[in-house]
């Protein structure tokens, strides 16, 4: 449950289409969809946290709280120039481009006109460079100006917005718009921003994220709320509504995830016309989901859900790939990595967007427990994201933007795989990645250990390497210096499987030494330290194994390992309907744990009504 979480929208926004995906970069089976390669691209930084971003075209617009941005590879501090809480970059390069608005709060949202003309901003601002502008803004992407005759208002902060044909839905804090009773969600004009008819009865908490449908006939909201125009089943944390009145039509998975209140929430919503992909958090009491679900149009049905441990912040999809970021340190329900003292993150979940698993019974602390439904397939790729400190409460990305080329992570880290790079990452697909994230296990943390099981033999032994975005790698056996043994292996951060390999016919009383060469898909190759060991010969005995131990590996420590989990086999999927389940009233936090300070999620502060 490991609750640490701010109260903002953290859905991503994507203009440009979704195409095809390319990610694991060279998976080892033809049915595993592919991911965008791990190298970290050159991307311009930000001194705070990023809450927002958009694509359009190739311009990336960014919002979130911060001052100050610089370009990639520069250290804080220096080379910098003024960015008040937006700002834009070239998606294909990286670079910083000239777009300065200046707004004097924060950005939580932005979202682009159906034609890419315009962007559309909310959140907790009262100027946007000097300008009066409450809450919303909208920007020429030709020139970047101000709309001057775009001025709708809200009293709260905007949380989240979506555009579709000639209306903007904006949703947030908020209690009226444009001087009218709106209660955290309204709609506007998208070209003049005269308030619309959109609304509903949402008494408490907030709107946190929204999504529209492919024909535009509906608008999916999560939040904080506990009730939707009087229901909670759905309408507790989660609705579907009339895209023109607000009125609630059916969305049958919010029967089930019912996450809203202090101790939970629906922190992001993205879509496609596959369906809906949403996340959420769980810290207590009243929530029960952690992890990301995707349903259908029809209804709301259940498509799939990872119940990965650990927040979830924000997902989208790209081709057959849903890229996801969280805090997540278990993912034993679904054959992933186990729960490790310390505990450790895995920050850059990725999952097929196809169901093609099924859910074990939870058996770790008091989480809902969703064995027996539908999930997805978690794909290799795991970039190294650290946290940061800017909002006290030890996260590192916050949200995603994608197309079908890259790949975009957003939030308030410092380094990405083992470099300095903050608040801003991109990857890209392998064809125009560079590629050249290999194996990370090095020298010694990469020694064979030999030993000789009979005579004129040496038996060669090795733990896996492990790679951020390929899970299949070559090895060759070294015997003084020559290669006598090619194999694959799989293997991930998190499972490193233990390889070996026996040399017969060697001369007794000869001293060999052997060194296990890693190499992935794309030719990156490592060679381990070497190790040594004199054969026996004549009768055959058993000699003691000489055993080297390995060193940490270099780059990341190794997590807890687990037997090579086997696959779960296809089952028939559960009815589309699911009754009603009520949040368990005594989910506490995993026994013997307690949330570390910065853990307590902390309220923001709204800019005062105009």
């Amino acid at each position: 449950m490991t609750a640490v979480v701010a109260f903002a929208v953290m859905a991503s926004a994507i203009f440009t289409g979704a195409g095809v995906a390319q990610a694991d970069t060279a998976p080892p089976s033809a049915s595993t969809p592919k991911t965008v390669a791990a190298d970290a691209l050159p991307t311009a930084q930000i001194n705070g946290v990023v809450w927002s971003q958009v694509i359009v075209g190739n311009t990336v617009y960014v919002g979130g709280e911060f001052t100050r941005a610089r370009p990639a590879g520069a250290a804080a501090g220096t080379s910098e120039v003024s960015r008040n809480n937006l700002m834009a970059y070239n998606l294909s390069t990286g670079v910083m481009t000239s777009f300065n608005p200046s707004v004097n709060g924060v950005v939580r949202a932005i979202t682009a006109s159906p034609d890419g003309s315009r962007i559309y901003v909310g959140g907790g601002f009262s100027t946007v460079g000097g300008v009066s502008r409450s809450r919303l803004a909208a920007f020429s992407t030709a020139s970047g100006a101000l709309l001057s005759d775009w001025t709708p208002t809200a009293n709260g902060t905007v949380r989240a917005l979506g555009a579709f044909g000639s209306t903007v839905y904006a949703g947030g804090s908020f209690t009226s718009a444009s001087g009218q009773s709106r209660q955290k969600a309204a709609s506007f004009s998208a070209s003049t921003g005269a308030l619309g008819t959109w609304k509903g009865t949402i008494p408490d908490g907030a709107v946190n994220a929204l999504t529209i449908s492919p024909n535009g006939d509906r608008v999916v909201i999560g939040g904080s709320f506990t009730s939707y125009n009087g229901a909670r089943a759905p309408g507790y944390g989660m609705a579907a509504t009339n895209s023109s009145t607000g009125a609630a039509v059916a969305w049958n998975i919010g029967k089930l995830i019912k996450n809203a209140g202090p101790n939970g929430a629906i922190l992001s919503l993205t879509s496609d016309a596959d369906g809906v992909y949403g996340t959420g958090y769980d810290f207590g009491a009243g929530a029960m989901f952690e992890g990301t679900f995707r349903a259908s149009w029809s209804s709301g049905n259940i498509v799939w859900i990872e119940d990965c441990h650990g927040d979830t912040y924000s997902a989208v999809p790209v081709g057959d790939v849903v890229y996801t970021t969280a805090h997540a340190h278990f993912c034993g329900n679904i054959g992933g990595f186990p729960e490790t003292k310390p505990r450790s993150y895995h920050r850059t979940l990725t999952f097929s967007k196809a169901a093609t698993c099924t859910i074990t019974r939870n058996v770790t602390g008091s989480y809902f427990n969703f064995g027996g439904r539908p999930c997805p397939t978690l794909l290799a790729f795991y970039p190294d994201i650290n946290t940061g400190t800017y909002t006290g409460q030890g996260q590192g990305p916050w949200n995603l933007a994608a197309n079908s080329q890259y790949v975009l992570y957003g939030g308030e880290f410092t380094i990405v795989n083992n470099k300095r790079q903050q608040g801003l990452t991109r990857f890209a697909v392998s064809s125009i990645a560079p590629d050249k994230e290999g194996p990370k296990a090095t020298g010694t943390s990469f020694r064979p250990t030999l030993s000789i099981p009979s005579a004129n033999s040496v038996k060669v032994t090795w733990k896996s390497n492990y790679d951020r975005d390929n899970e299949q790698l070559t090895y060759q056996v070294l015997r003084n210096g020559v290669v006598v043994r090619t194999q694959t292996g799989l293997s991930v951060d998190w499972r490193r499987p233990t390889l070996s390999w026996t040399d017969t016919g060697r001369s007794g009383g000869t001293t060999y030494t052997y060194q296990v060469r890693a190499t992935d898909p794309f030719g990156n190759t490592v060679t381990g330290s070497s190790a040594s060991i004199r054969a026996t010969g004549a009768a055959i005995k058993t000699a003691p194994d000489q055993t080297i131990t390995p060193d940490a590996p270099a780059q990341a420590p190794d997590a807890t390992l687990t037997p090579d989990v086997a696959p779960v086999p296809d089952v028939a999927p559960l009815p589309d309907v699911v009754p009603d389940v009520v949040p368990e009233p005594g989910v506490q936090q995993e026994p013997g744990t307690k949330p570390v300070p910065d853990d307590a999620p902390a309220p923001l502060p709204e800019v005062p009504a105009a």
